[in-house]
């Protein structure tokens, strides 16, 4: 019996991608959980995990084939080693087929059993079930002989064991946030021809890899369909600089316990506390709904070689500053190494892009789909102001909030960046 692997995909929104390499050879054994290839999706390089167990017959997409669509045959599983292959049949658009295995949160694409014979009657005590499946039931305690299986010939797949977690009609619940407020595709419109650029100047061609191409896509989309209006504010941060070095000094040298904040660190937080104040901020607009999240989720830009990704900080609200900062190193690190979960960087209701650290002293940026605000951060300087009718030196920051004027209105926008200057200029209220 054959299994054929399909492109995953790795995010709601993804429709295509890069199949940058195999980690298998044809002949291979595979075991569930191995890592059977990588996949350049429009945020990351992401890893694809092998569901059932087998052996690599054959690998359809070679390397670097870029363009693949998402459930195309990329390859072909057997039981047995050297066994003669079924041809590759399109997948199931049956929604209880089966997934590789993702993090629960995500919508990979089914695997499609290309000639799985019914059950004989040796087979009458087993229970057959995915491995994703046997997982998901352990950890929430399922009992498994309980459950009548929606994939083929019976099999207990992935949407049975969240229909049984979460009672009848559960196959209606959206996979996820992300694709529950996706917009629904309009219909396609012909295509107007490229602008052919006849360069002849000397040059060095560089093809647009596939994050390349998506945020290129999206920030477009966002900048023609979302109306932006933008804040600045300008803020005092001596204070805020003076607590974070005070508490720099109390941090171990050493140890798990040492921590070395940073401004952005700060920065998180303080929009944390005044998200948690304005959840009309932190919110989403739908045609029919404005949608306020419950948990104050932050996205923070991290810049990547091929672009730009934004791990998030989750409840930031409800974390300490060092564990902040500790999740931010962690993310970060990760982020650059292509090495991210998807609900690592998908989602987030609120997102801040810091360019301080390259000297920018302000900035507007772009709103992030389908969240409703950003907020650009520059470089914090030295700069003449009047304090108490007195010209004075003080460390002022420029922040620039872009909005979505569906969601948040001026005053709202003002009243959160107001809030958010407070909380600056006294930073010991973070503390409490």
């Amino acid at each position: 019996m054959s299994t054929n692997i399909l492109m995953p995909a790795l995010s709601p929104t993804m429709t295509e991608g890069k199949l940058s390499r195999w980690l298998k050879k044809e002949g291979e054994e595979v075991k569930s959980g191995d890592v059977l290839a990588e996949i350049e999706t429009d945020k990351a390089t992401m890893e694809v995990e092998a569901v059932d167990e087998g052996f690599l017959a054959k690998i359809v997409v070679p390397d670097n084939t870029e363009n693949v669509a998402v459930n195309a045959v990329i390859g072909i599983l057997t039981e047995a080693k050297g066994e003669k292959l079924d041809a590759p049949k399109a997948a199931p658009t049956d929604k209880s087929s089966e997934t590789p295995a993702q993090p629960p949160k995500e919508t990979p694409a089914p695997v499609a059993k290309t000639a799985a014979p019914a059950p004989n009657h040796e087979d009458h005590d087993r229970i057959f079930a995915s491995p994703l499946a046997r997982r998901m039931a352990a950890q929430a305690g399922i009992d498994l002989s309980k459950i009548k299986g929606s994939g083929p010939n019976g099999r207990i797949v992935k949407a049975d064991i969240e229909s049984q977690s979460s009672g009848a009609g559960a196959g209606n619940i959206p996979a996820s946030p992300e694709a529950a407020l996706a917009p629904q595709p309009a219909a396609p419109k012909p295509a107007a021809p490229a602008p052919v650029l006849n360069i002849t100047a000397p040059h060095k061609k560089i093809p647009n890899s596939s994050m390349r191409k998506i945020i290129a896509k999206r920030l477009a989309e966002s900048k023609q369909t979302v109306p932006h209006f933008y804040l600045t504010s300008h803020m005092d941060i001596d204070a805020l600089l003076k607590l974070r070095a005070d508490l720099n000094a109390k941090s171990p040298k050493d140890g798990p316990n040492s921590f070395k904040l940073s401004v952005n660190d700060l920065i998180i937080k303080a929009c944390a506390v005044a998200l948690r104040r304005h959840p009309n901020v932190n919110a989403t607009y739908t045609e029919s709904d404005i949608f306020q999240y419950d948990d104050v989720d932050i996205s923070v830009a991290v810049a990547i070689p091929d672009g730009l990704i934004t791990p998030i900080i989750r409840k930031a609200d409800q974390l300490g500053l060092a564990a902040i900062s500790a999740a931010m190193k962690d993310l970060g690190a990760r982020a650059k190494s292509g090495k991210l979960k998807p609900e690592e960087f998908q989602g987030g209701g609120f997102s801040i892009s810091n360019l301080g650290m390259f000297g920018i002293p302000e900035f507007s940026a772009i709103i992030n789909p389908p969240q409703s605000a950003i907020l650009a951060v520059g470089a914090g300087e030295q700069r003449a102001v009047v304090k108490n009718g007195q010209i004075a030196i003080a460390t002022m920051l420029t922040v620039t909030l872009s909005c979505d004027h569906r969601v948040v209105d001026g005053a709202a926008g003002a009243e959160f960046l107001a809030t958010l200057k407070t909380i600056v200029e006294d930073p010991l209220s973070l503390m409490l």
